[in-house]
């Protein structure tokens, strides 16, 4: 029987065909896609002619091209849309595809002809890309070990099987905790609630098969919950529910997955001669020492606290007029907040939300990369991996450019978070392949006829993680190691963080935030007051960010931890953590540092994207939001570059200069805290 994942797809675009794929066609694919790449990498490393950029890095690029095409499509839909099948196999796929890996970068033959490269590369006249492209692949080999002998070179592989492990089982235990998890609400329970929380409560109970309408740990759902909801008691229960994913002493407790990964980080970057692993993995970054990211952090820590307990002081009256006495908690924070920001901009989310429908966002973000980058969006009957997901064909004056697959609606099989992700990469060293770029959200589904509303939280995500889309979609390499996202992790934001500016544009929310009900457009009373809000909170937000970044970066910097929730607890001792105010990922669900290497040592690159980002969009406001040169300076020289030259070099080539802080603190209305 034909695998449809090893066959080729004679679809639309050269779409994975969803309707043909079973789970029990991924193993097969993966394992014939492994051994097809194994022979690949042999007859690289024992080819008897002398290395060349086209027989050994270019080859070495090609090899894994069926493997990509099969992991693309498992990995891009099984985090979506998991089940127990599709979870066991990403457990039994970790350890595999990391011993894949350390097979090539531990092989000898192939390590010296990569080398020989290396070390006569000023005779090989490479263009500038091929250039890039063989510096980071020895670069990329060396880091993995490949200079390492014997019982070094075992241990190596080793720990990155054993880390491939963890860090799946810590995203399978986040995810089972949030899906396991809700409460039921009875009508009494629903007292006080606008309606679109309401709704939401009971869509949920619907999807959970719940006798009635609950609260469930998708994000969409709980934080409108904290803000809205009257009771305190059940803010309370909710807030430590969310609060205590992956550390609830049962099956999913992730406190022992992470102490293990910080031992093997360590492990790892002594084996290769650094002194910790915060100092090998920034060595690649454009921060590049954990010095130099501790500075960014604690220029903005200060007036950041600053600004956070002087409205934790104002909250906490609120709190004494209501006659609760006691400090100020996490679990009240929201509420009063919110109520706060009513009385000071006359902004009520239940009156905002229903003119952020899902649908006019998304048309609103088409626009703007219209307007930008010429970029067209037409609907494509297709099917998808899930119902919820729908397909867009991007063109461009008539020319295909790339698919892009919005997923946005929250649900168990989902885990929690927003993302960007290609099935397939933009490239051309095998002709001109372009991506398959799919954006994941959580946002609350609607009931059966009801538009789907965003919370303007909910709208920024959307917009952010089409800026990343965006990042993929315009990729104009020749190498897929260096298209589109691949870029050092303290620039990869800067596209995503950018484009969320364009959601603040005045005449863009004039024309797209629309009331559900009516159609009417957004009053500009409102509008004025949403915009004058901008800045509202950013205290709580910034110490909540920064916590998450610090706690991150000292677990990296140095040995590591014996506890890392008594080292959690240290840092946030340290830095003063206010007591309303927790860390926005704490350690148990800090996913984005423990599910994979991603972001491990570089939490922080959020905002050090943003101190660019807030520049960036400088340099649109001086000439207009939608000024066409800058726009093609941005495509020109960051969006369509990937990789292929050194991050610093790419933002300075768009803006002449790097740019300093200050413009952050401006934007998150922090100068004058």
């Amino acid at each position: 029987m034909t695998n449809p994942l090893l066959s080729d797809w004679n679809t639309p675009f050269n779409l994975p065909p969803f309707e043909a794929i079973e789970d029990a066609h991924v193993k097969p694919a993966v394992e014939a896609a492994l051994a097809e790449g194994r022979a690949a990498v042999q007859l690289i490393a024992s080819d008897p002619e002398a290395p060349t950029f086209a027989n050994t890095i270019e080859a070495l690029e090609r090899s894994d091209s069926t493997l990509s095409k099969v992991l693309g499509v498992f990995y891009g839909s099984a985090g979506a849309d998991a089940n127990d099948t599709r979870d066991a196999l990403m457990r039994e796929f970790s350890p595999m595809l990391s011993a894949y890996s350390s097979e090539i970068t531990s092989n000898s033959a192939l390590f010296a002809r990569i080398e020989t490269l290396w070390e006569t590369r000023d005779t090989l006249d490479l263009t500038p890309e091929q250039a890039r492209v063989l510096m980071l692949t020895y670069r990329s080999f060396v880091r993995s070990g490949a200079k390492l002998e014997g019982p070094q070179k075992a241990r190596m592989a080793e720990i990155k099987s054993r880390l491939a492990t963890l860090g799946t089982g810590f995203g399978q235990n986040l995810l089972a905790d949030e899906r396991d998890w809700f409460m039921s609400l009875t009508e009494a329970d629903l007292e006080g609630l606008p309606q679109f929380v309401i709704d939401a409560a009971r869509a949920a109970g619907d999807e959970k098969g719940a006798d009635g309408p609950v609260v469930t740990l998708s994000r969409s759902l709980i934080v409108p919950f904290m803000q809205f909801s009257p009771r305190r008691d059940l803010r309370e229960a909710a807030f430590k529910a969310w609060s205590a994913r992956g550390e609830n002493g049962n099956a999913n407790d992730n406190r022992e997955n992470a102490a293990e990964i910080l031992r093997l980080r360590e492990e790892r970057a002594k084996l290769l001669g650094y002194p910790s692993f915060a100092a090998y993995k920034l060595e690649t970054e454009m921060a590049k020492t954990p010095e130099a990211v501790r500075e960014l952090l604690m220029r903005v820590w200060a007036p950041a606290k600053e600004a956070a307990e002087r409205d934790g002081a104002i909250l906490a009256e609120m709190m004494a007029k209501d006659g609760i006495n006691g400090p100020l908690e996490p679990w009240d924070w929201r509420y009063y907040s919110a109520i706060r920001r009513k009385a000071e901009h006359d902004l009520d989310e239940a009156e905002l939300k229903p003119y952020l429908q899902l649908d006019r966002m998304t048309e609103a973000a088409f626009a703007c990369a219209h307007r930008l980058f010429g970029l067209d969006f037409e609907p494509l009957d297709v099917t998808t991996y899930h119902p919820d997901a729908r397909a867009w064909n991007v063109t461009r004056d008539g020319k295909h450019i790339a698919v892009f697959i919005g997923d946005y609606f929250a649900r168990g099989s989902k885990r929690s978070g927003a993302w960007c992700t290609a099935m397939r990469s933009q490239q051309k060293l095998e002709g001109d392949i372009r991506p398959i770029v799919l954006n994941v959200c959580n946002f609350a589904k609607p009931s059966k006829g009801e538009a789907a509303l965003l919370s303007y939280d909910d709208a920024r995500t959307l917009f952010h993680e089409f800026g990343h889309a965006l990042h993929q979609m315009l990729s104009n390499v020749t190498y897929g190691s260096i298209s589109g996202t691949s870029v050092a992790r303290d620039f990869v934001e800067l596209p995503s963080q950018l484009f969320e500016y364009w959601l603040e544009v005045p005449e863009v929310l004039e024309e797209f935030a629309t009331h559900a009900k009516t159609g009417a457009p957004m009053p500009r009373n409102m509008l004025d007051r949403l915009l004058a809000a901008q800045t509202y909170d950013q205290g709580f937000a910034t110490v909540e960010y920064i916590a998450s970044a610090l706690v991150d970066l000292d677990f990296h910097d140095g040995d590591a931890p014996a506890d890392p929730m008594v080292a959690q607890a240290e840092t946030l001792a340290r830095i003063g953590l206010p007591h309303a105010v927790t860390m926005r990922h704490a350690t148990p669900h800090f996913a984005h540092i423990f599910s994979g290497d991603g972001y491990s040592a570089g939490y922080y690159s959020y905002m050090w994207s943003e101190v660019m980002d807030a520049d960036a969009f400088e340099a649109f406001e001086k000439k207009g939001a939608f000024d066409p040169e800058t726009a093609r300076l941005l495509e020109e020289h960051i969006l369509s570059k990937g990789g292929s030259q050194d991050a610093e070099a790419l933002y300075t080539a768009f803006r002449g200069r790097m740019p300093g802080v200050e413009a952050l603190l401006k934007g998150r209305g922090l100068l004058t805290a």
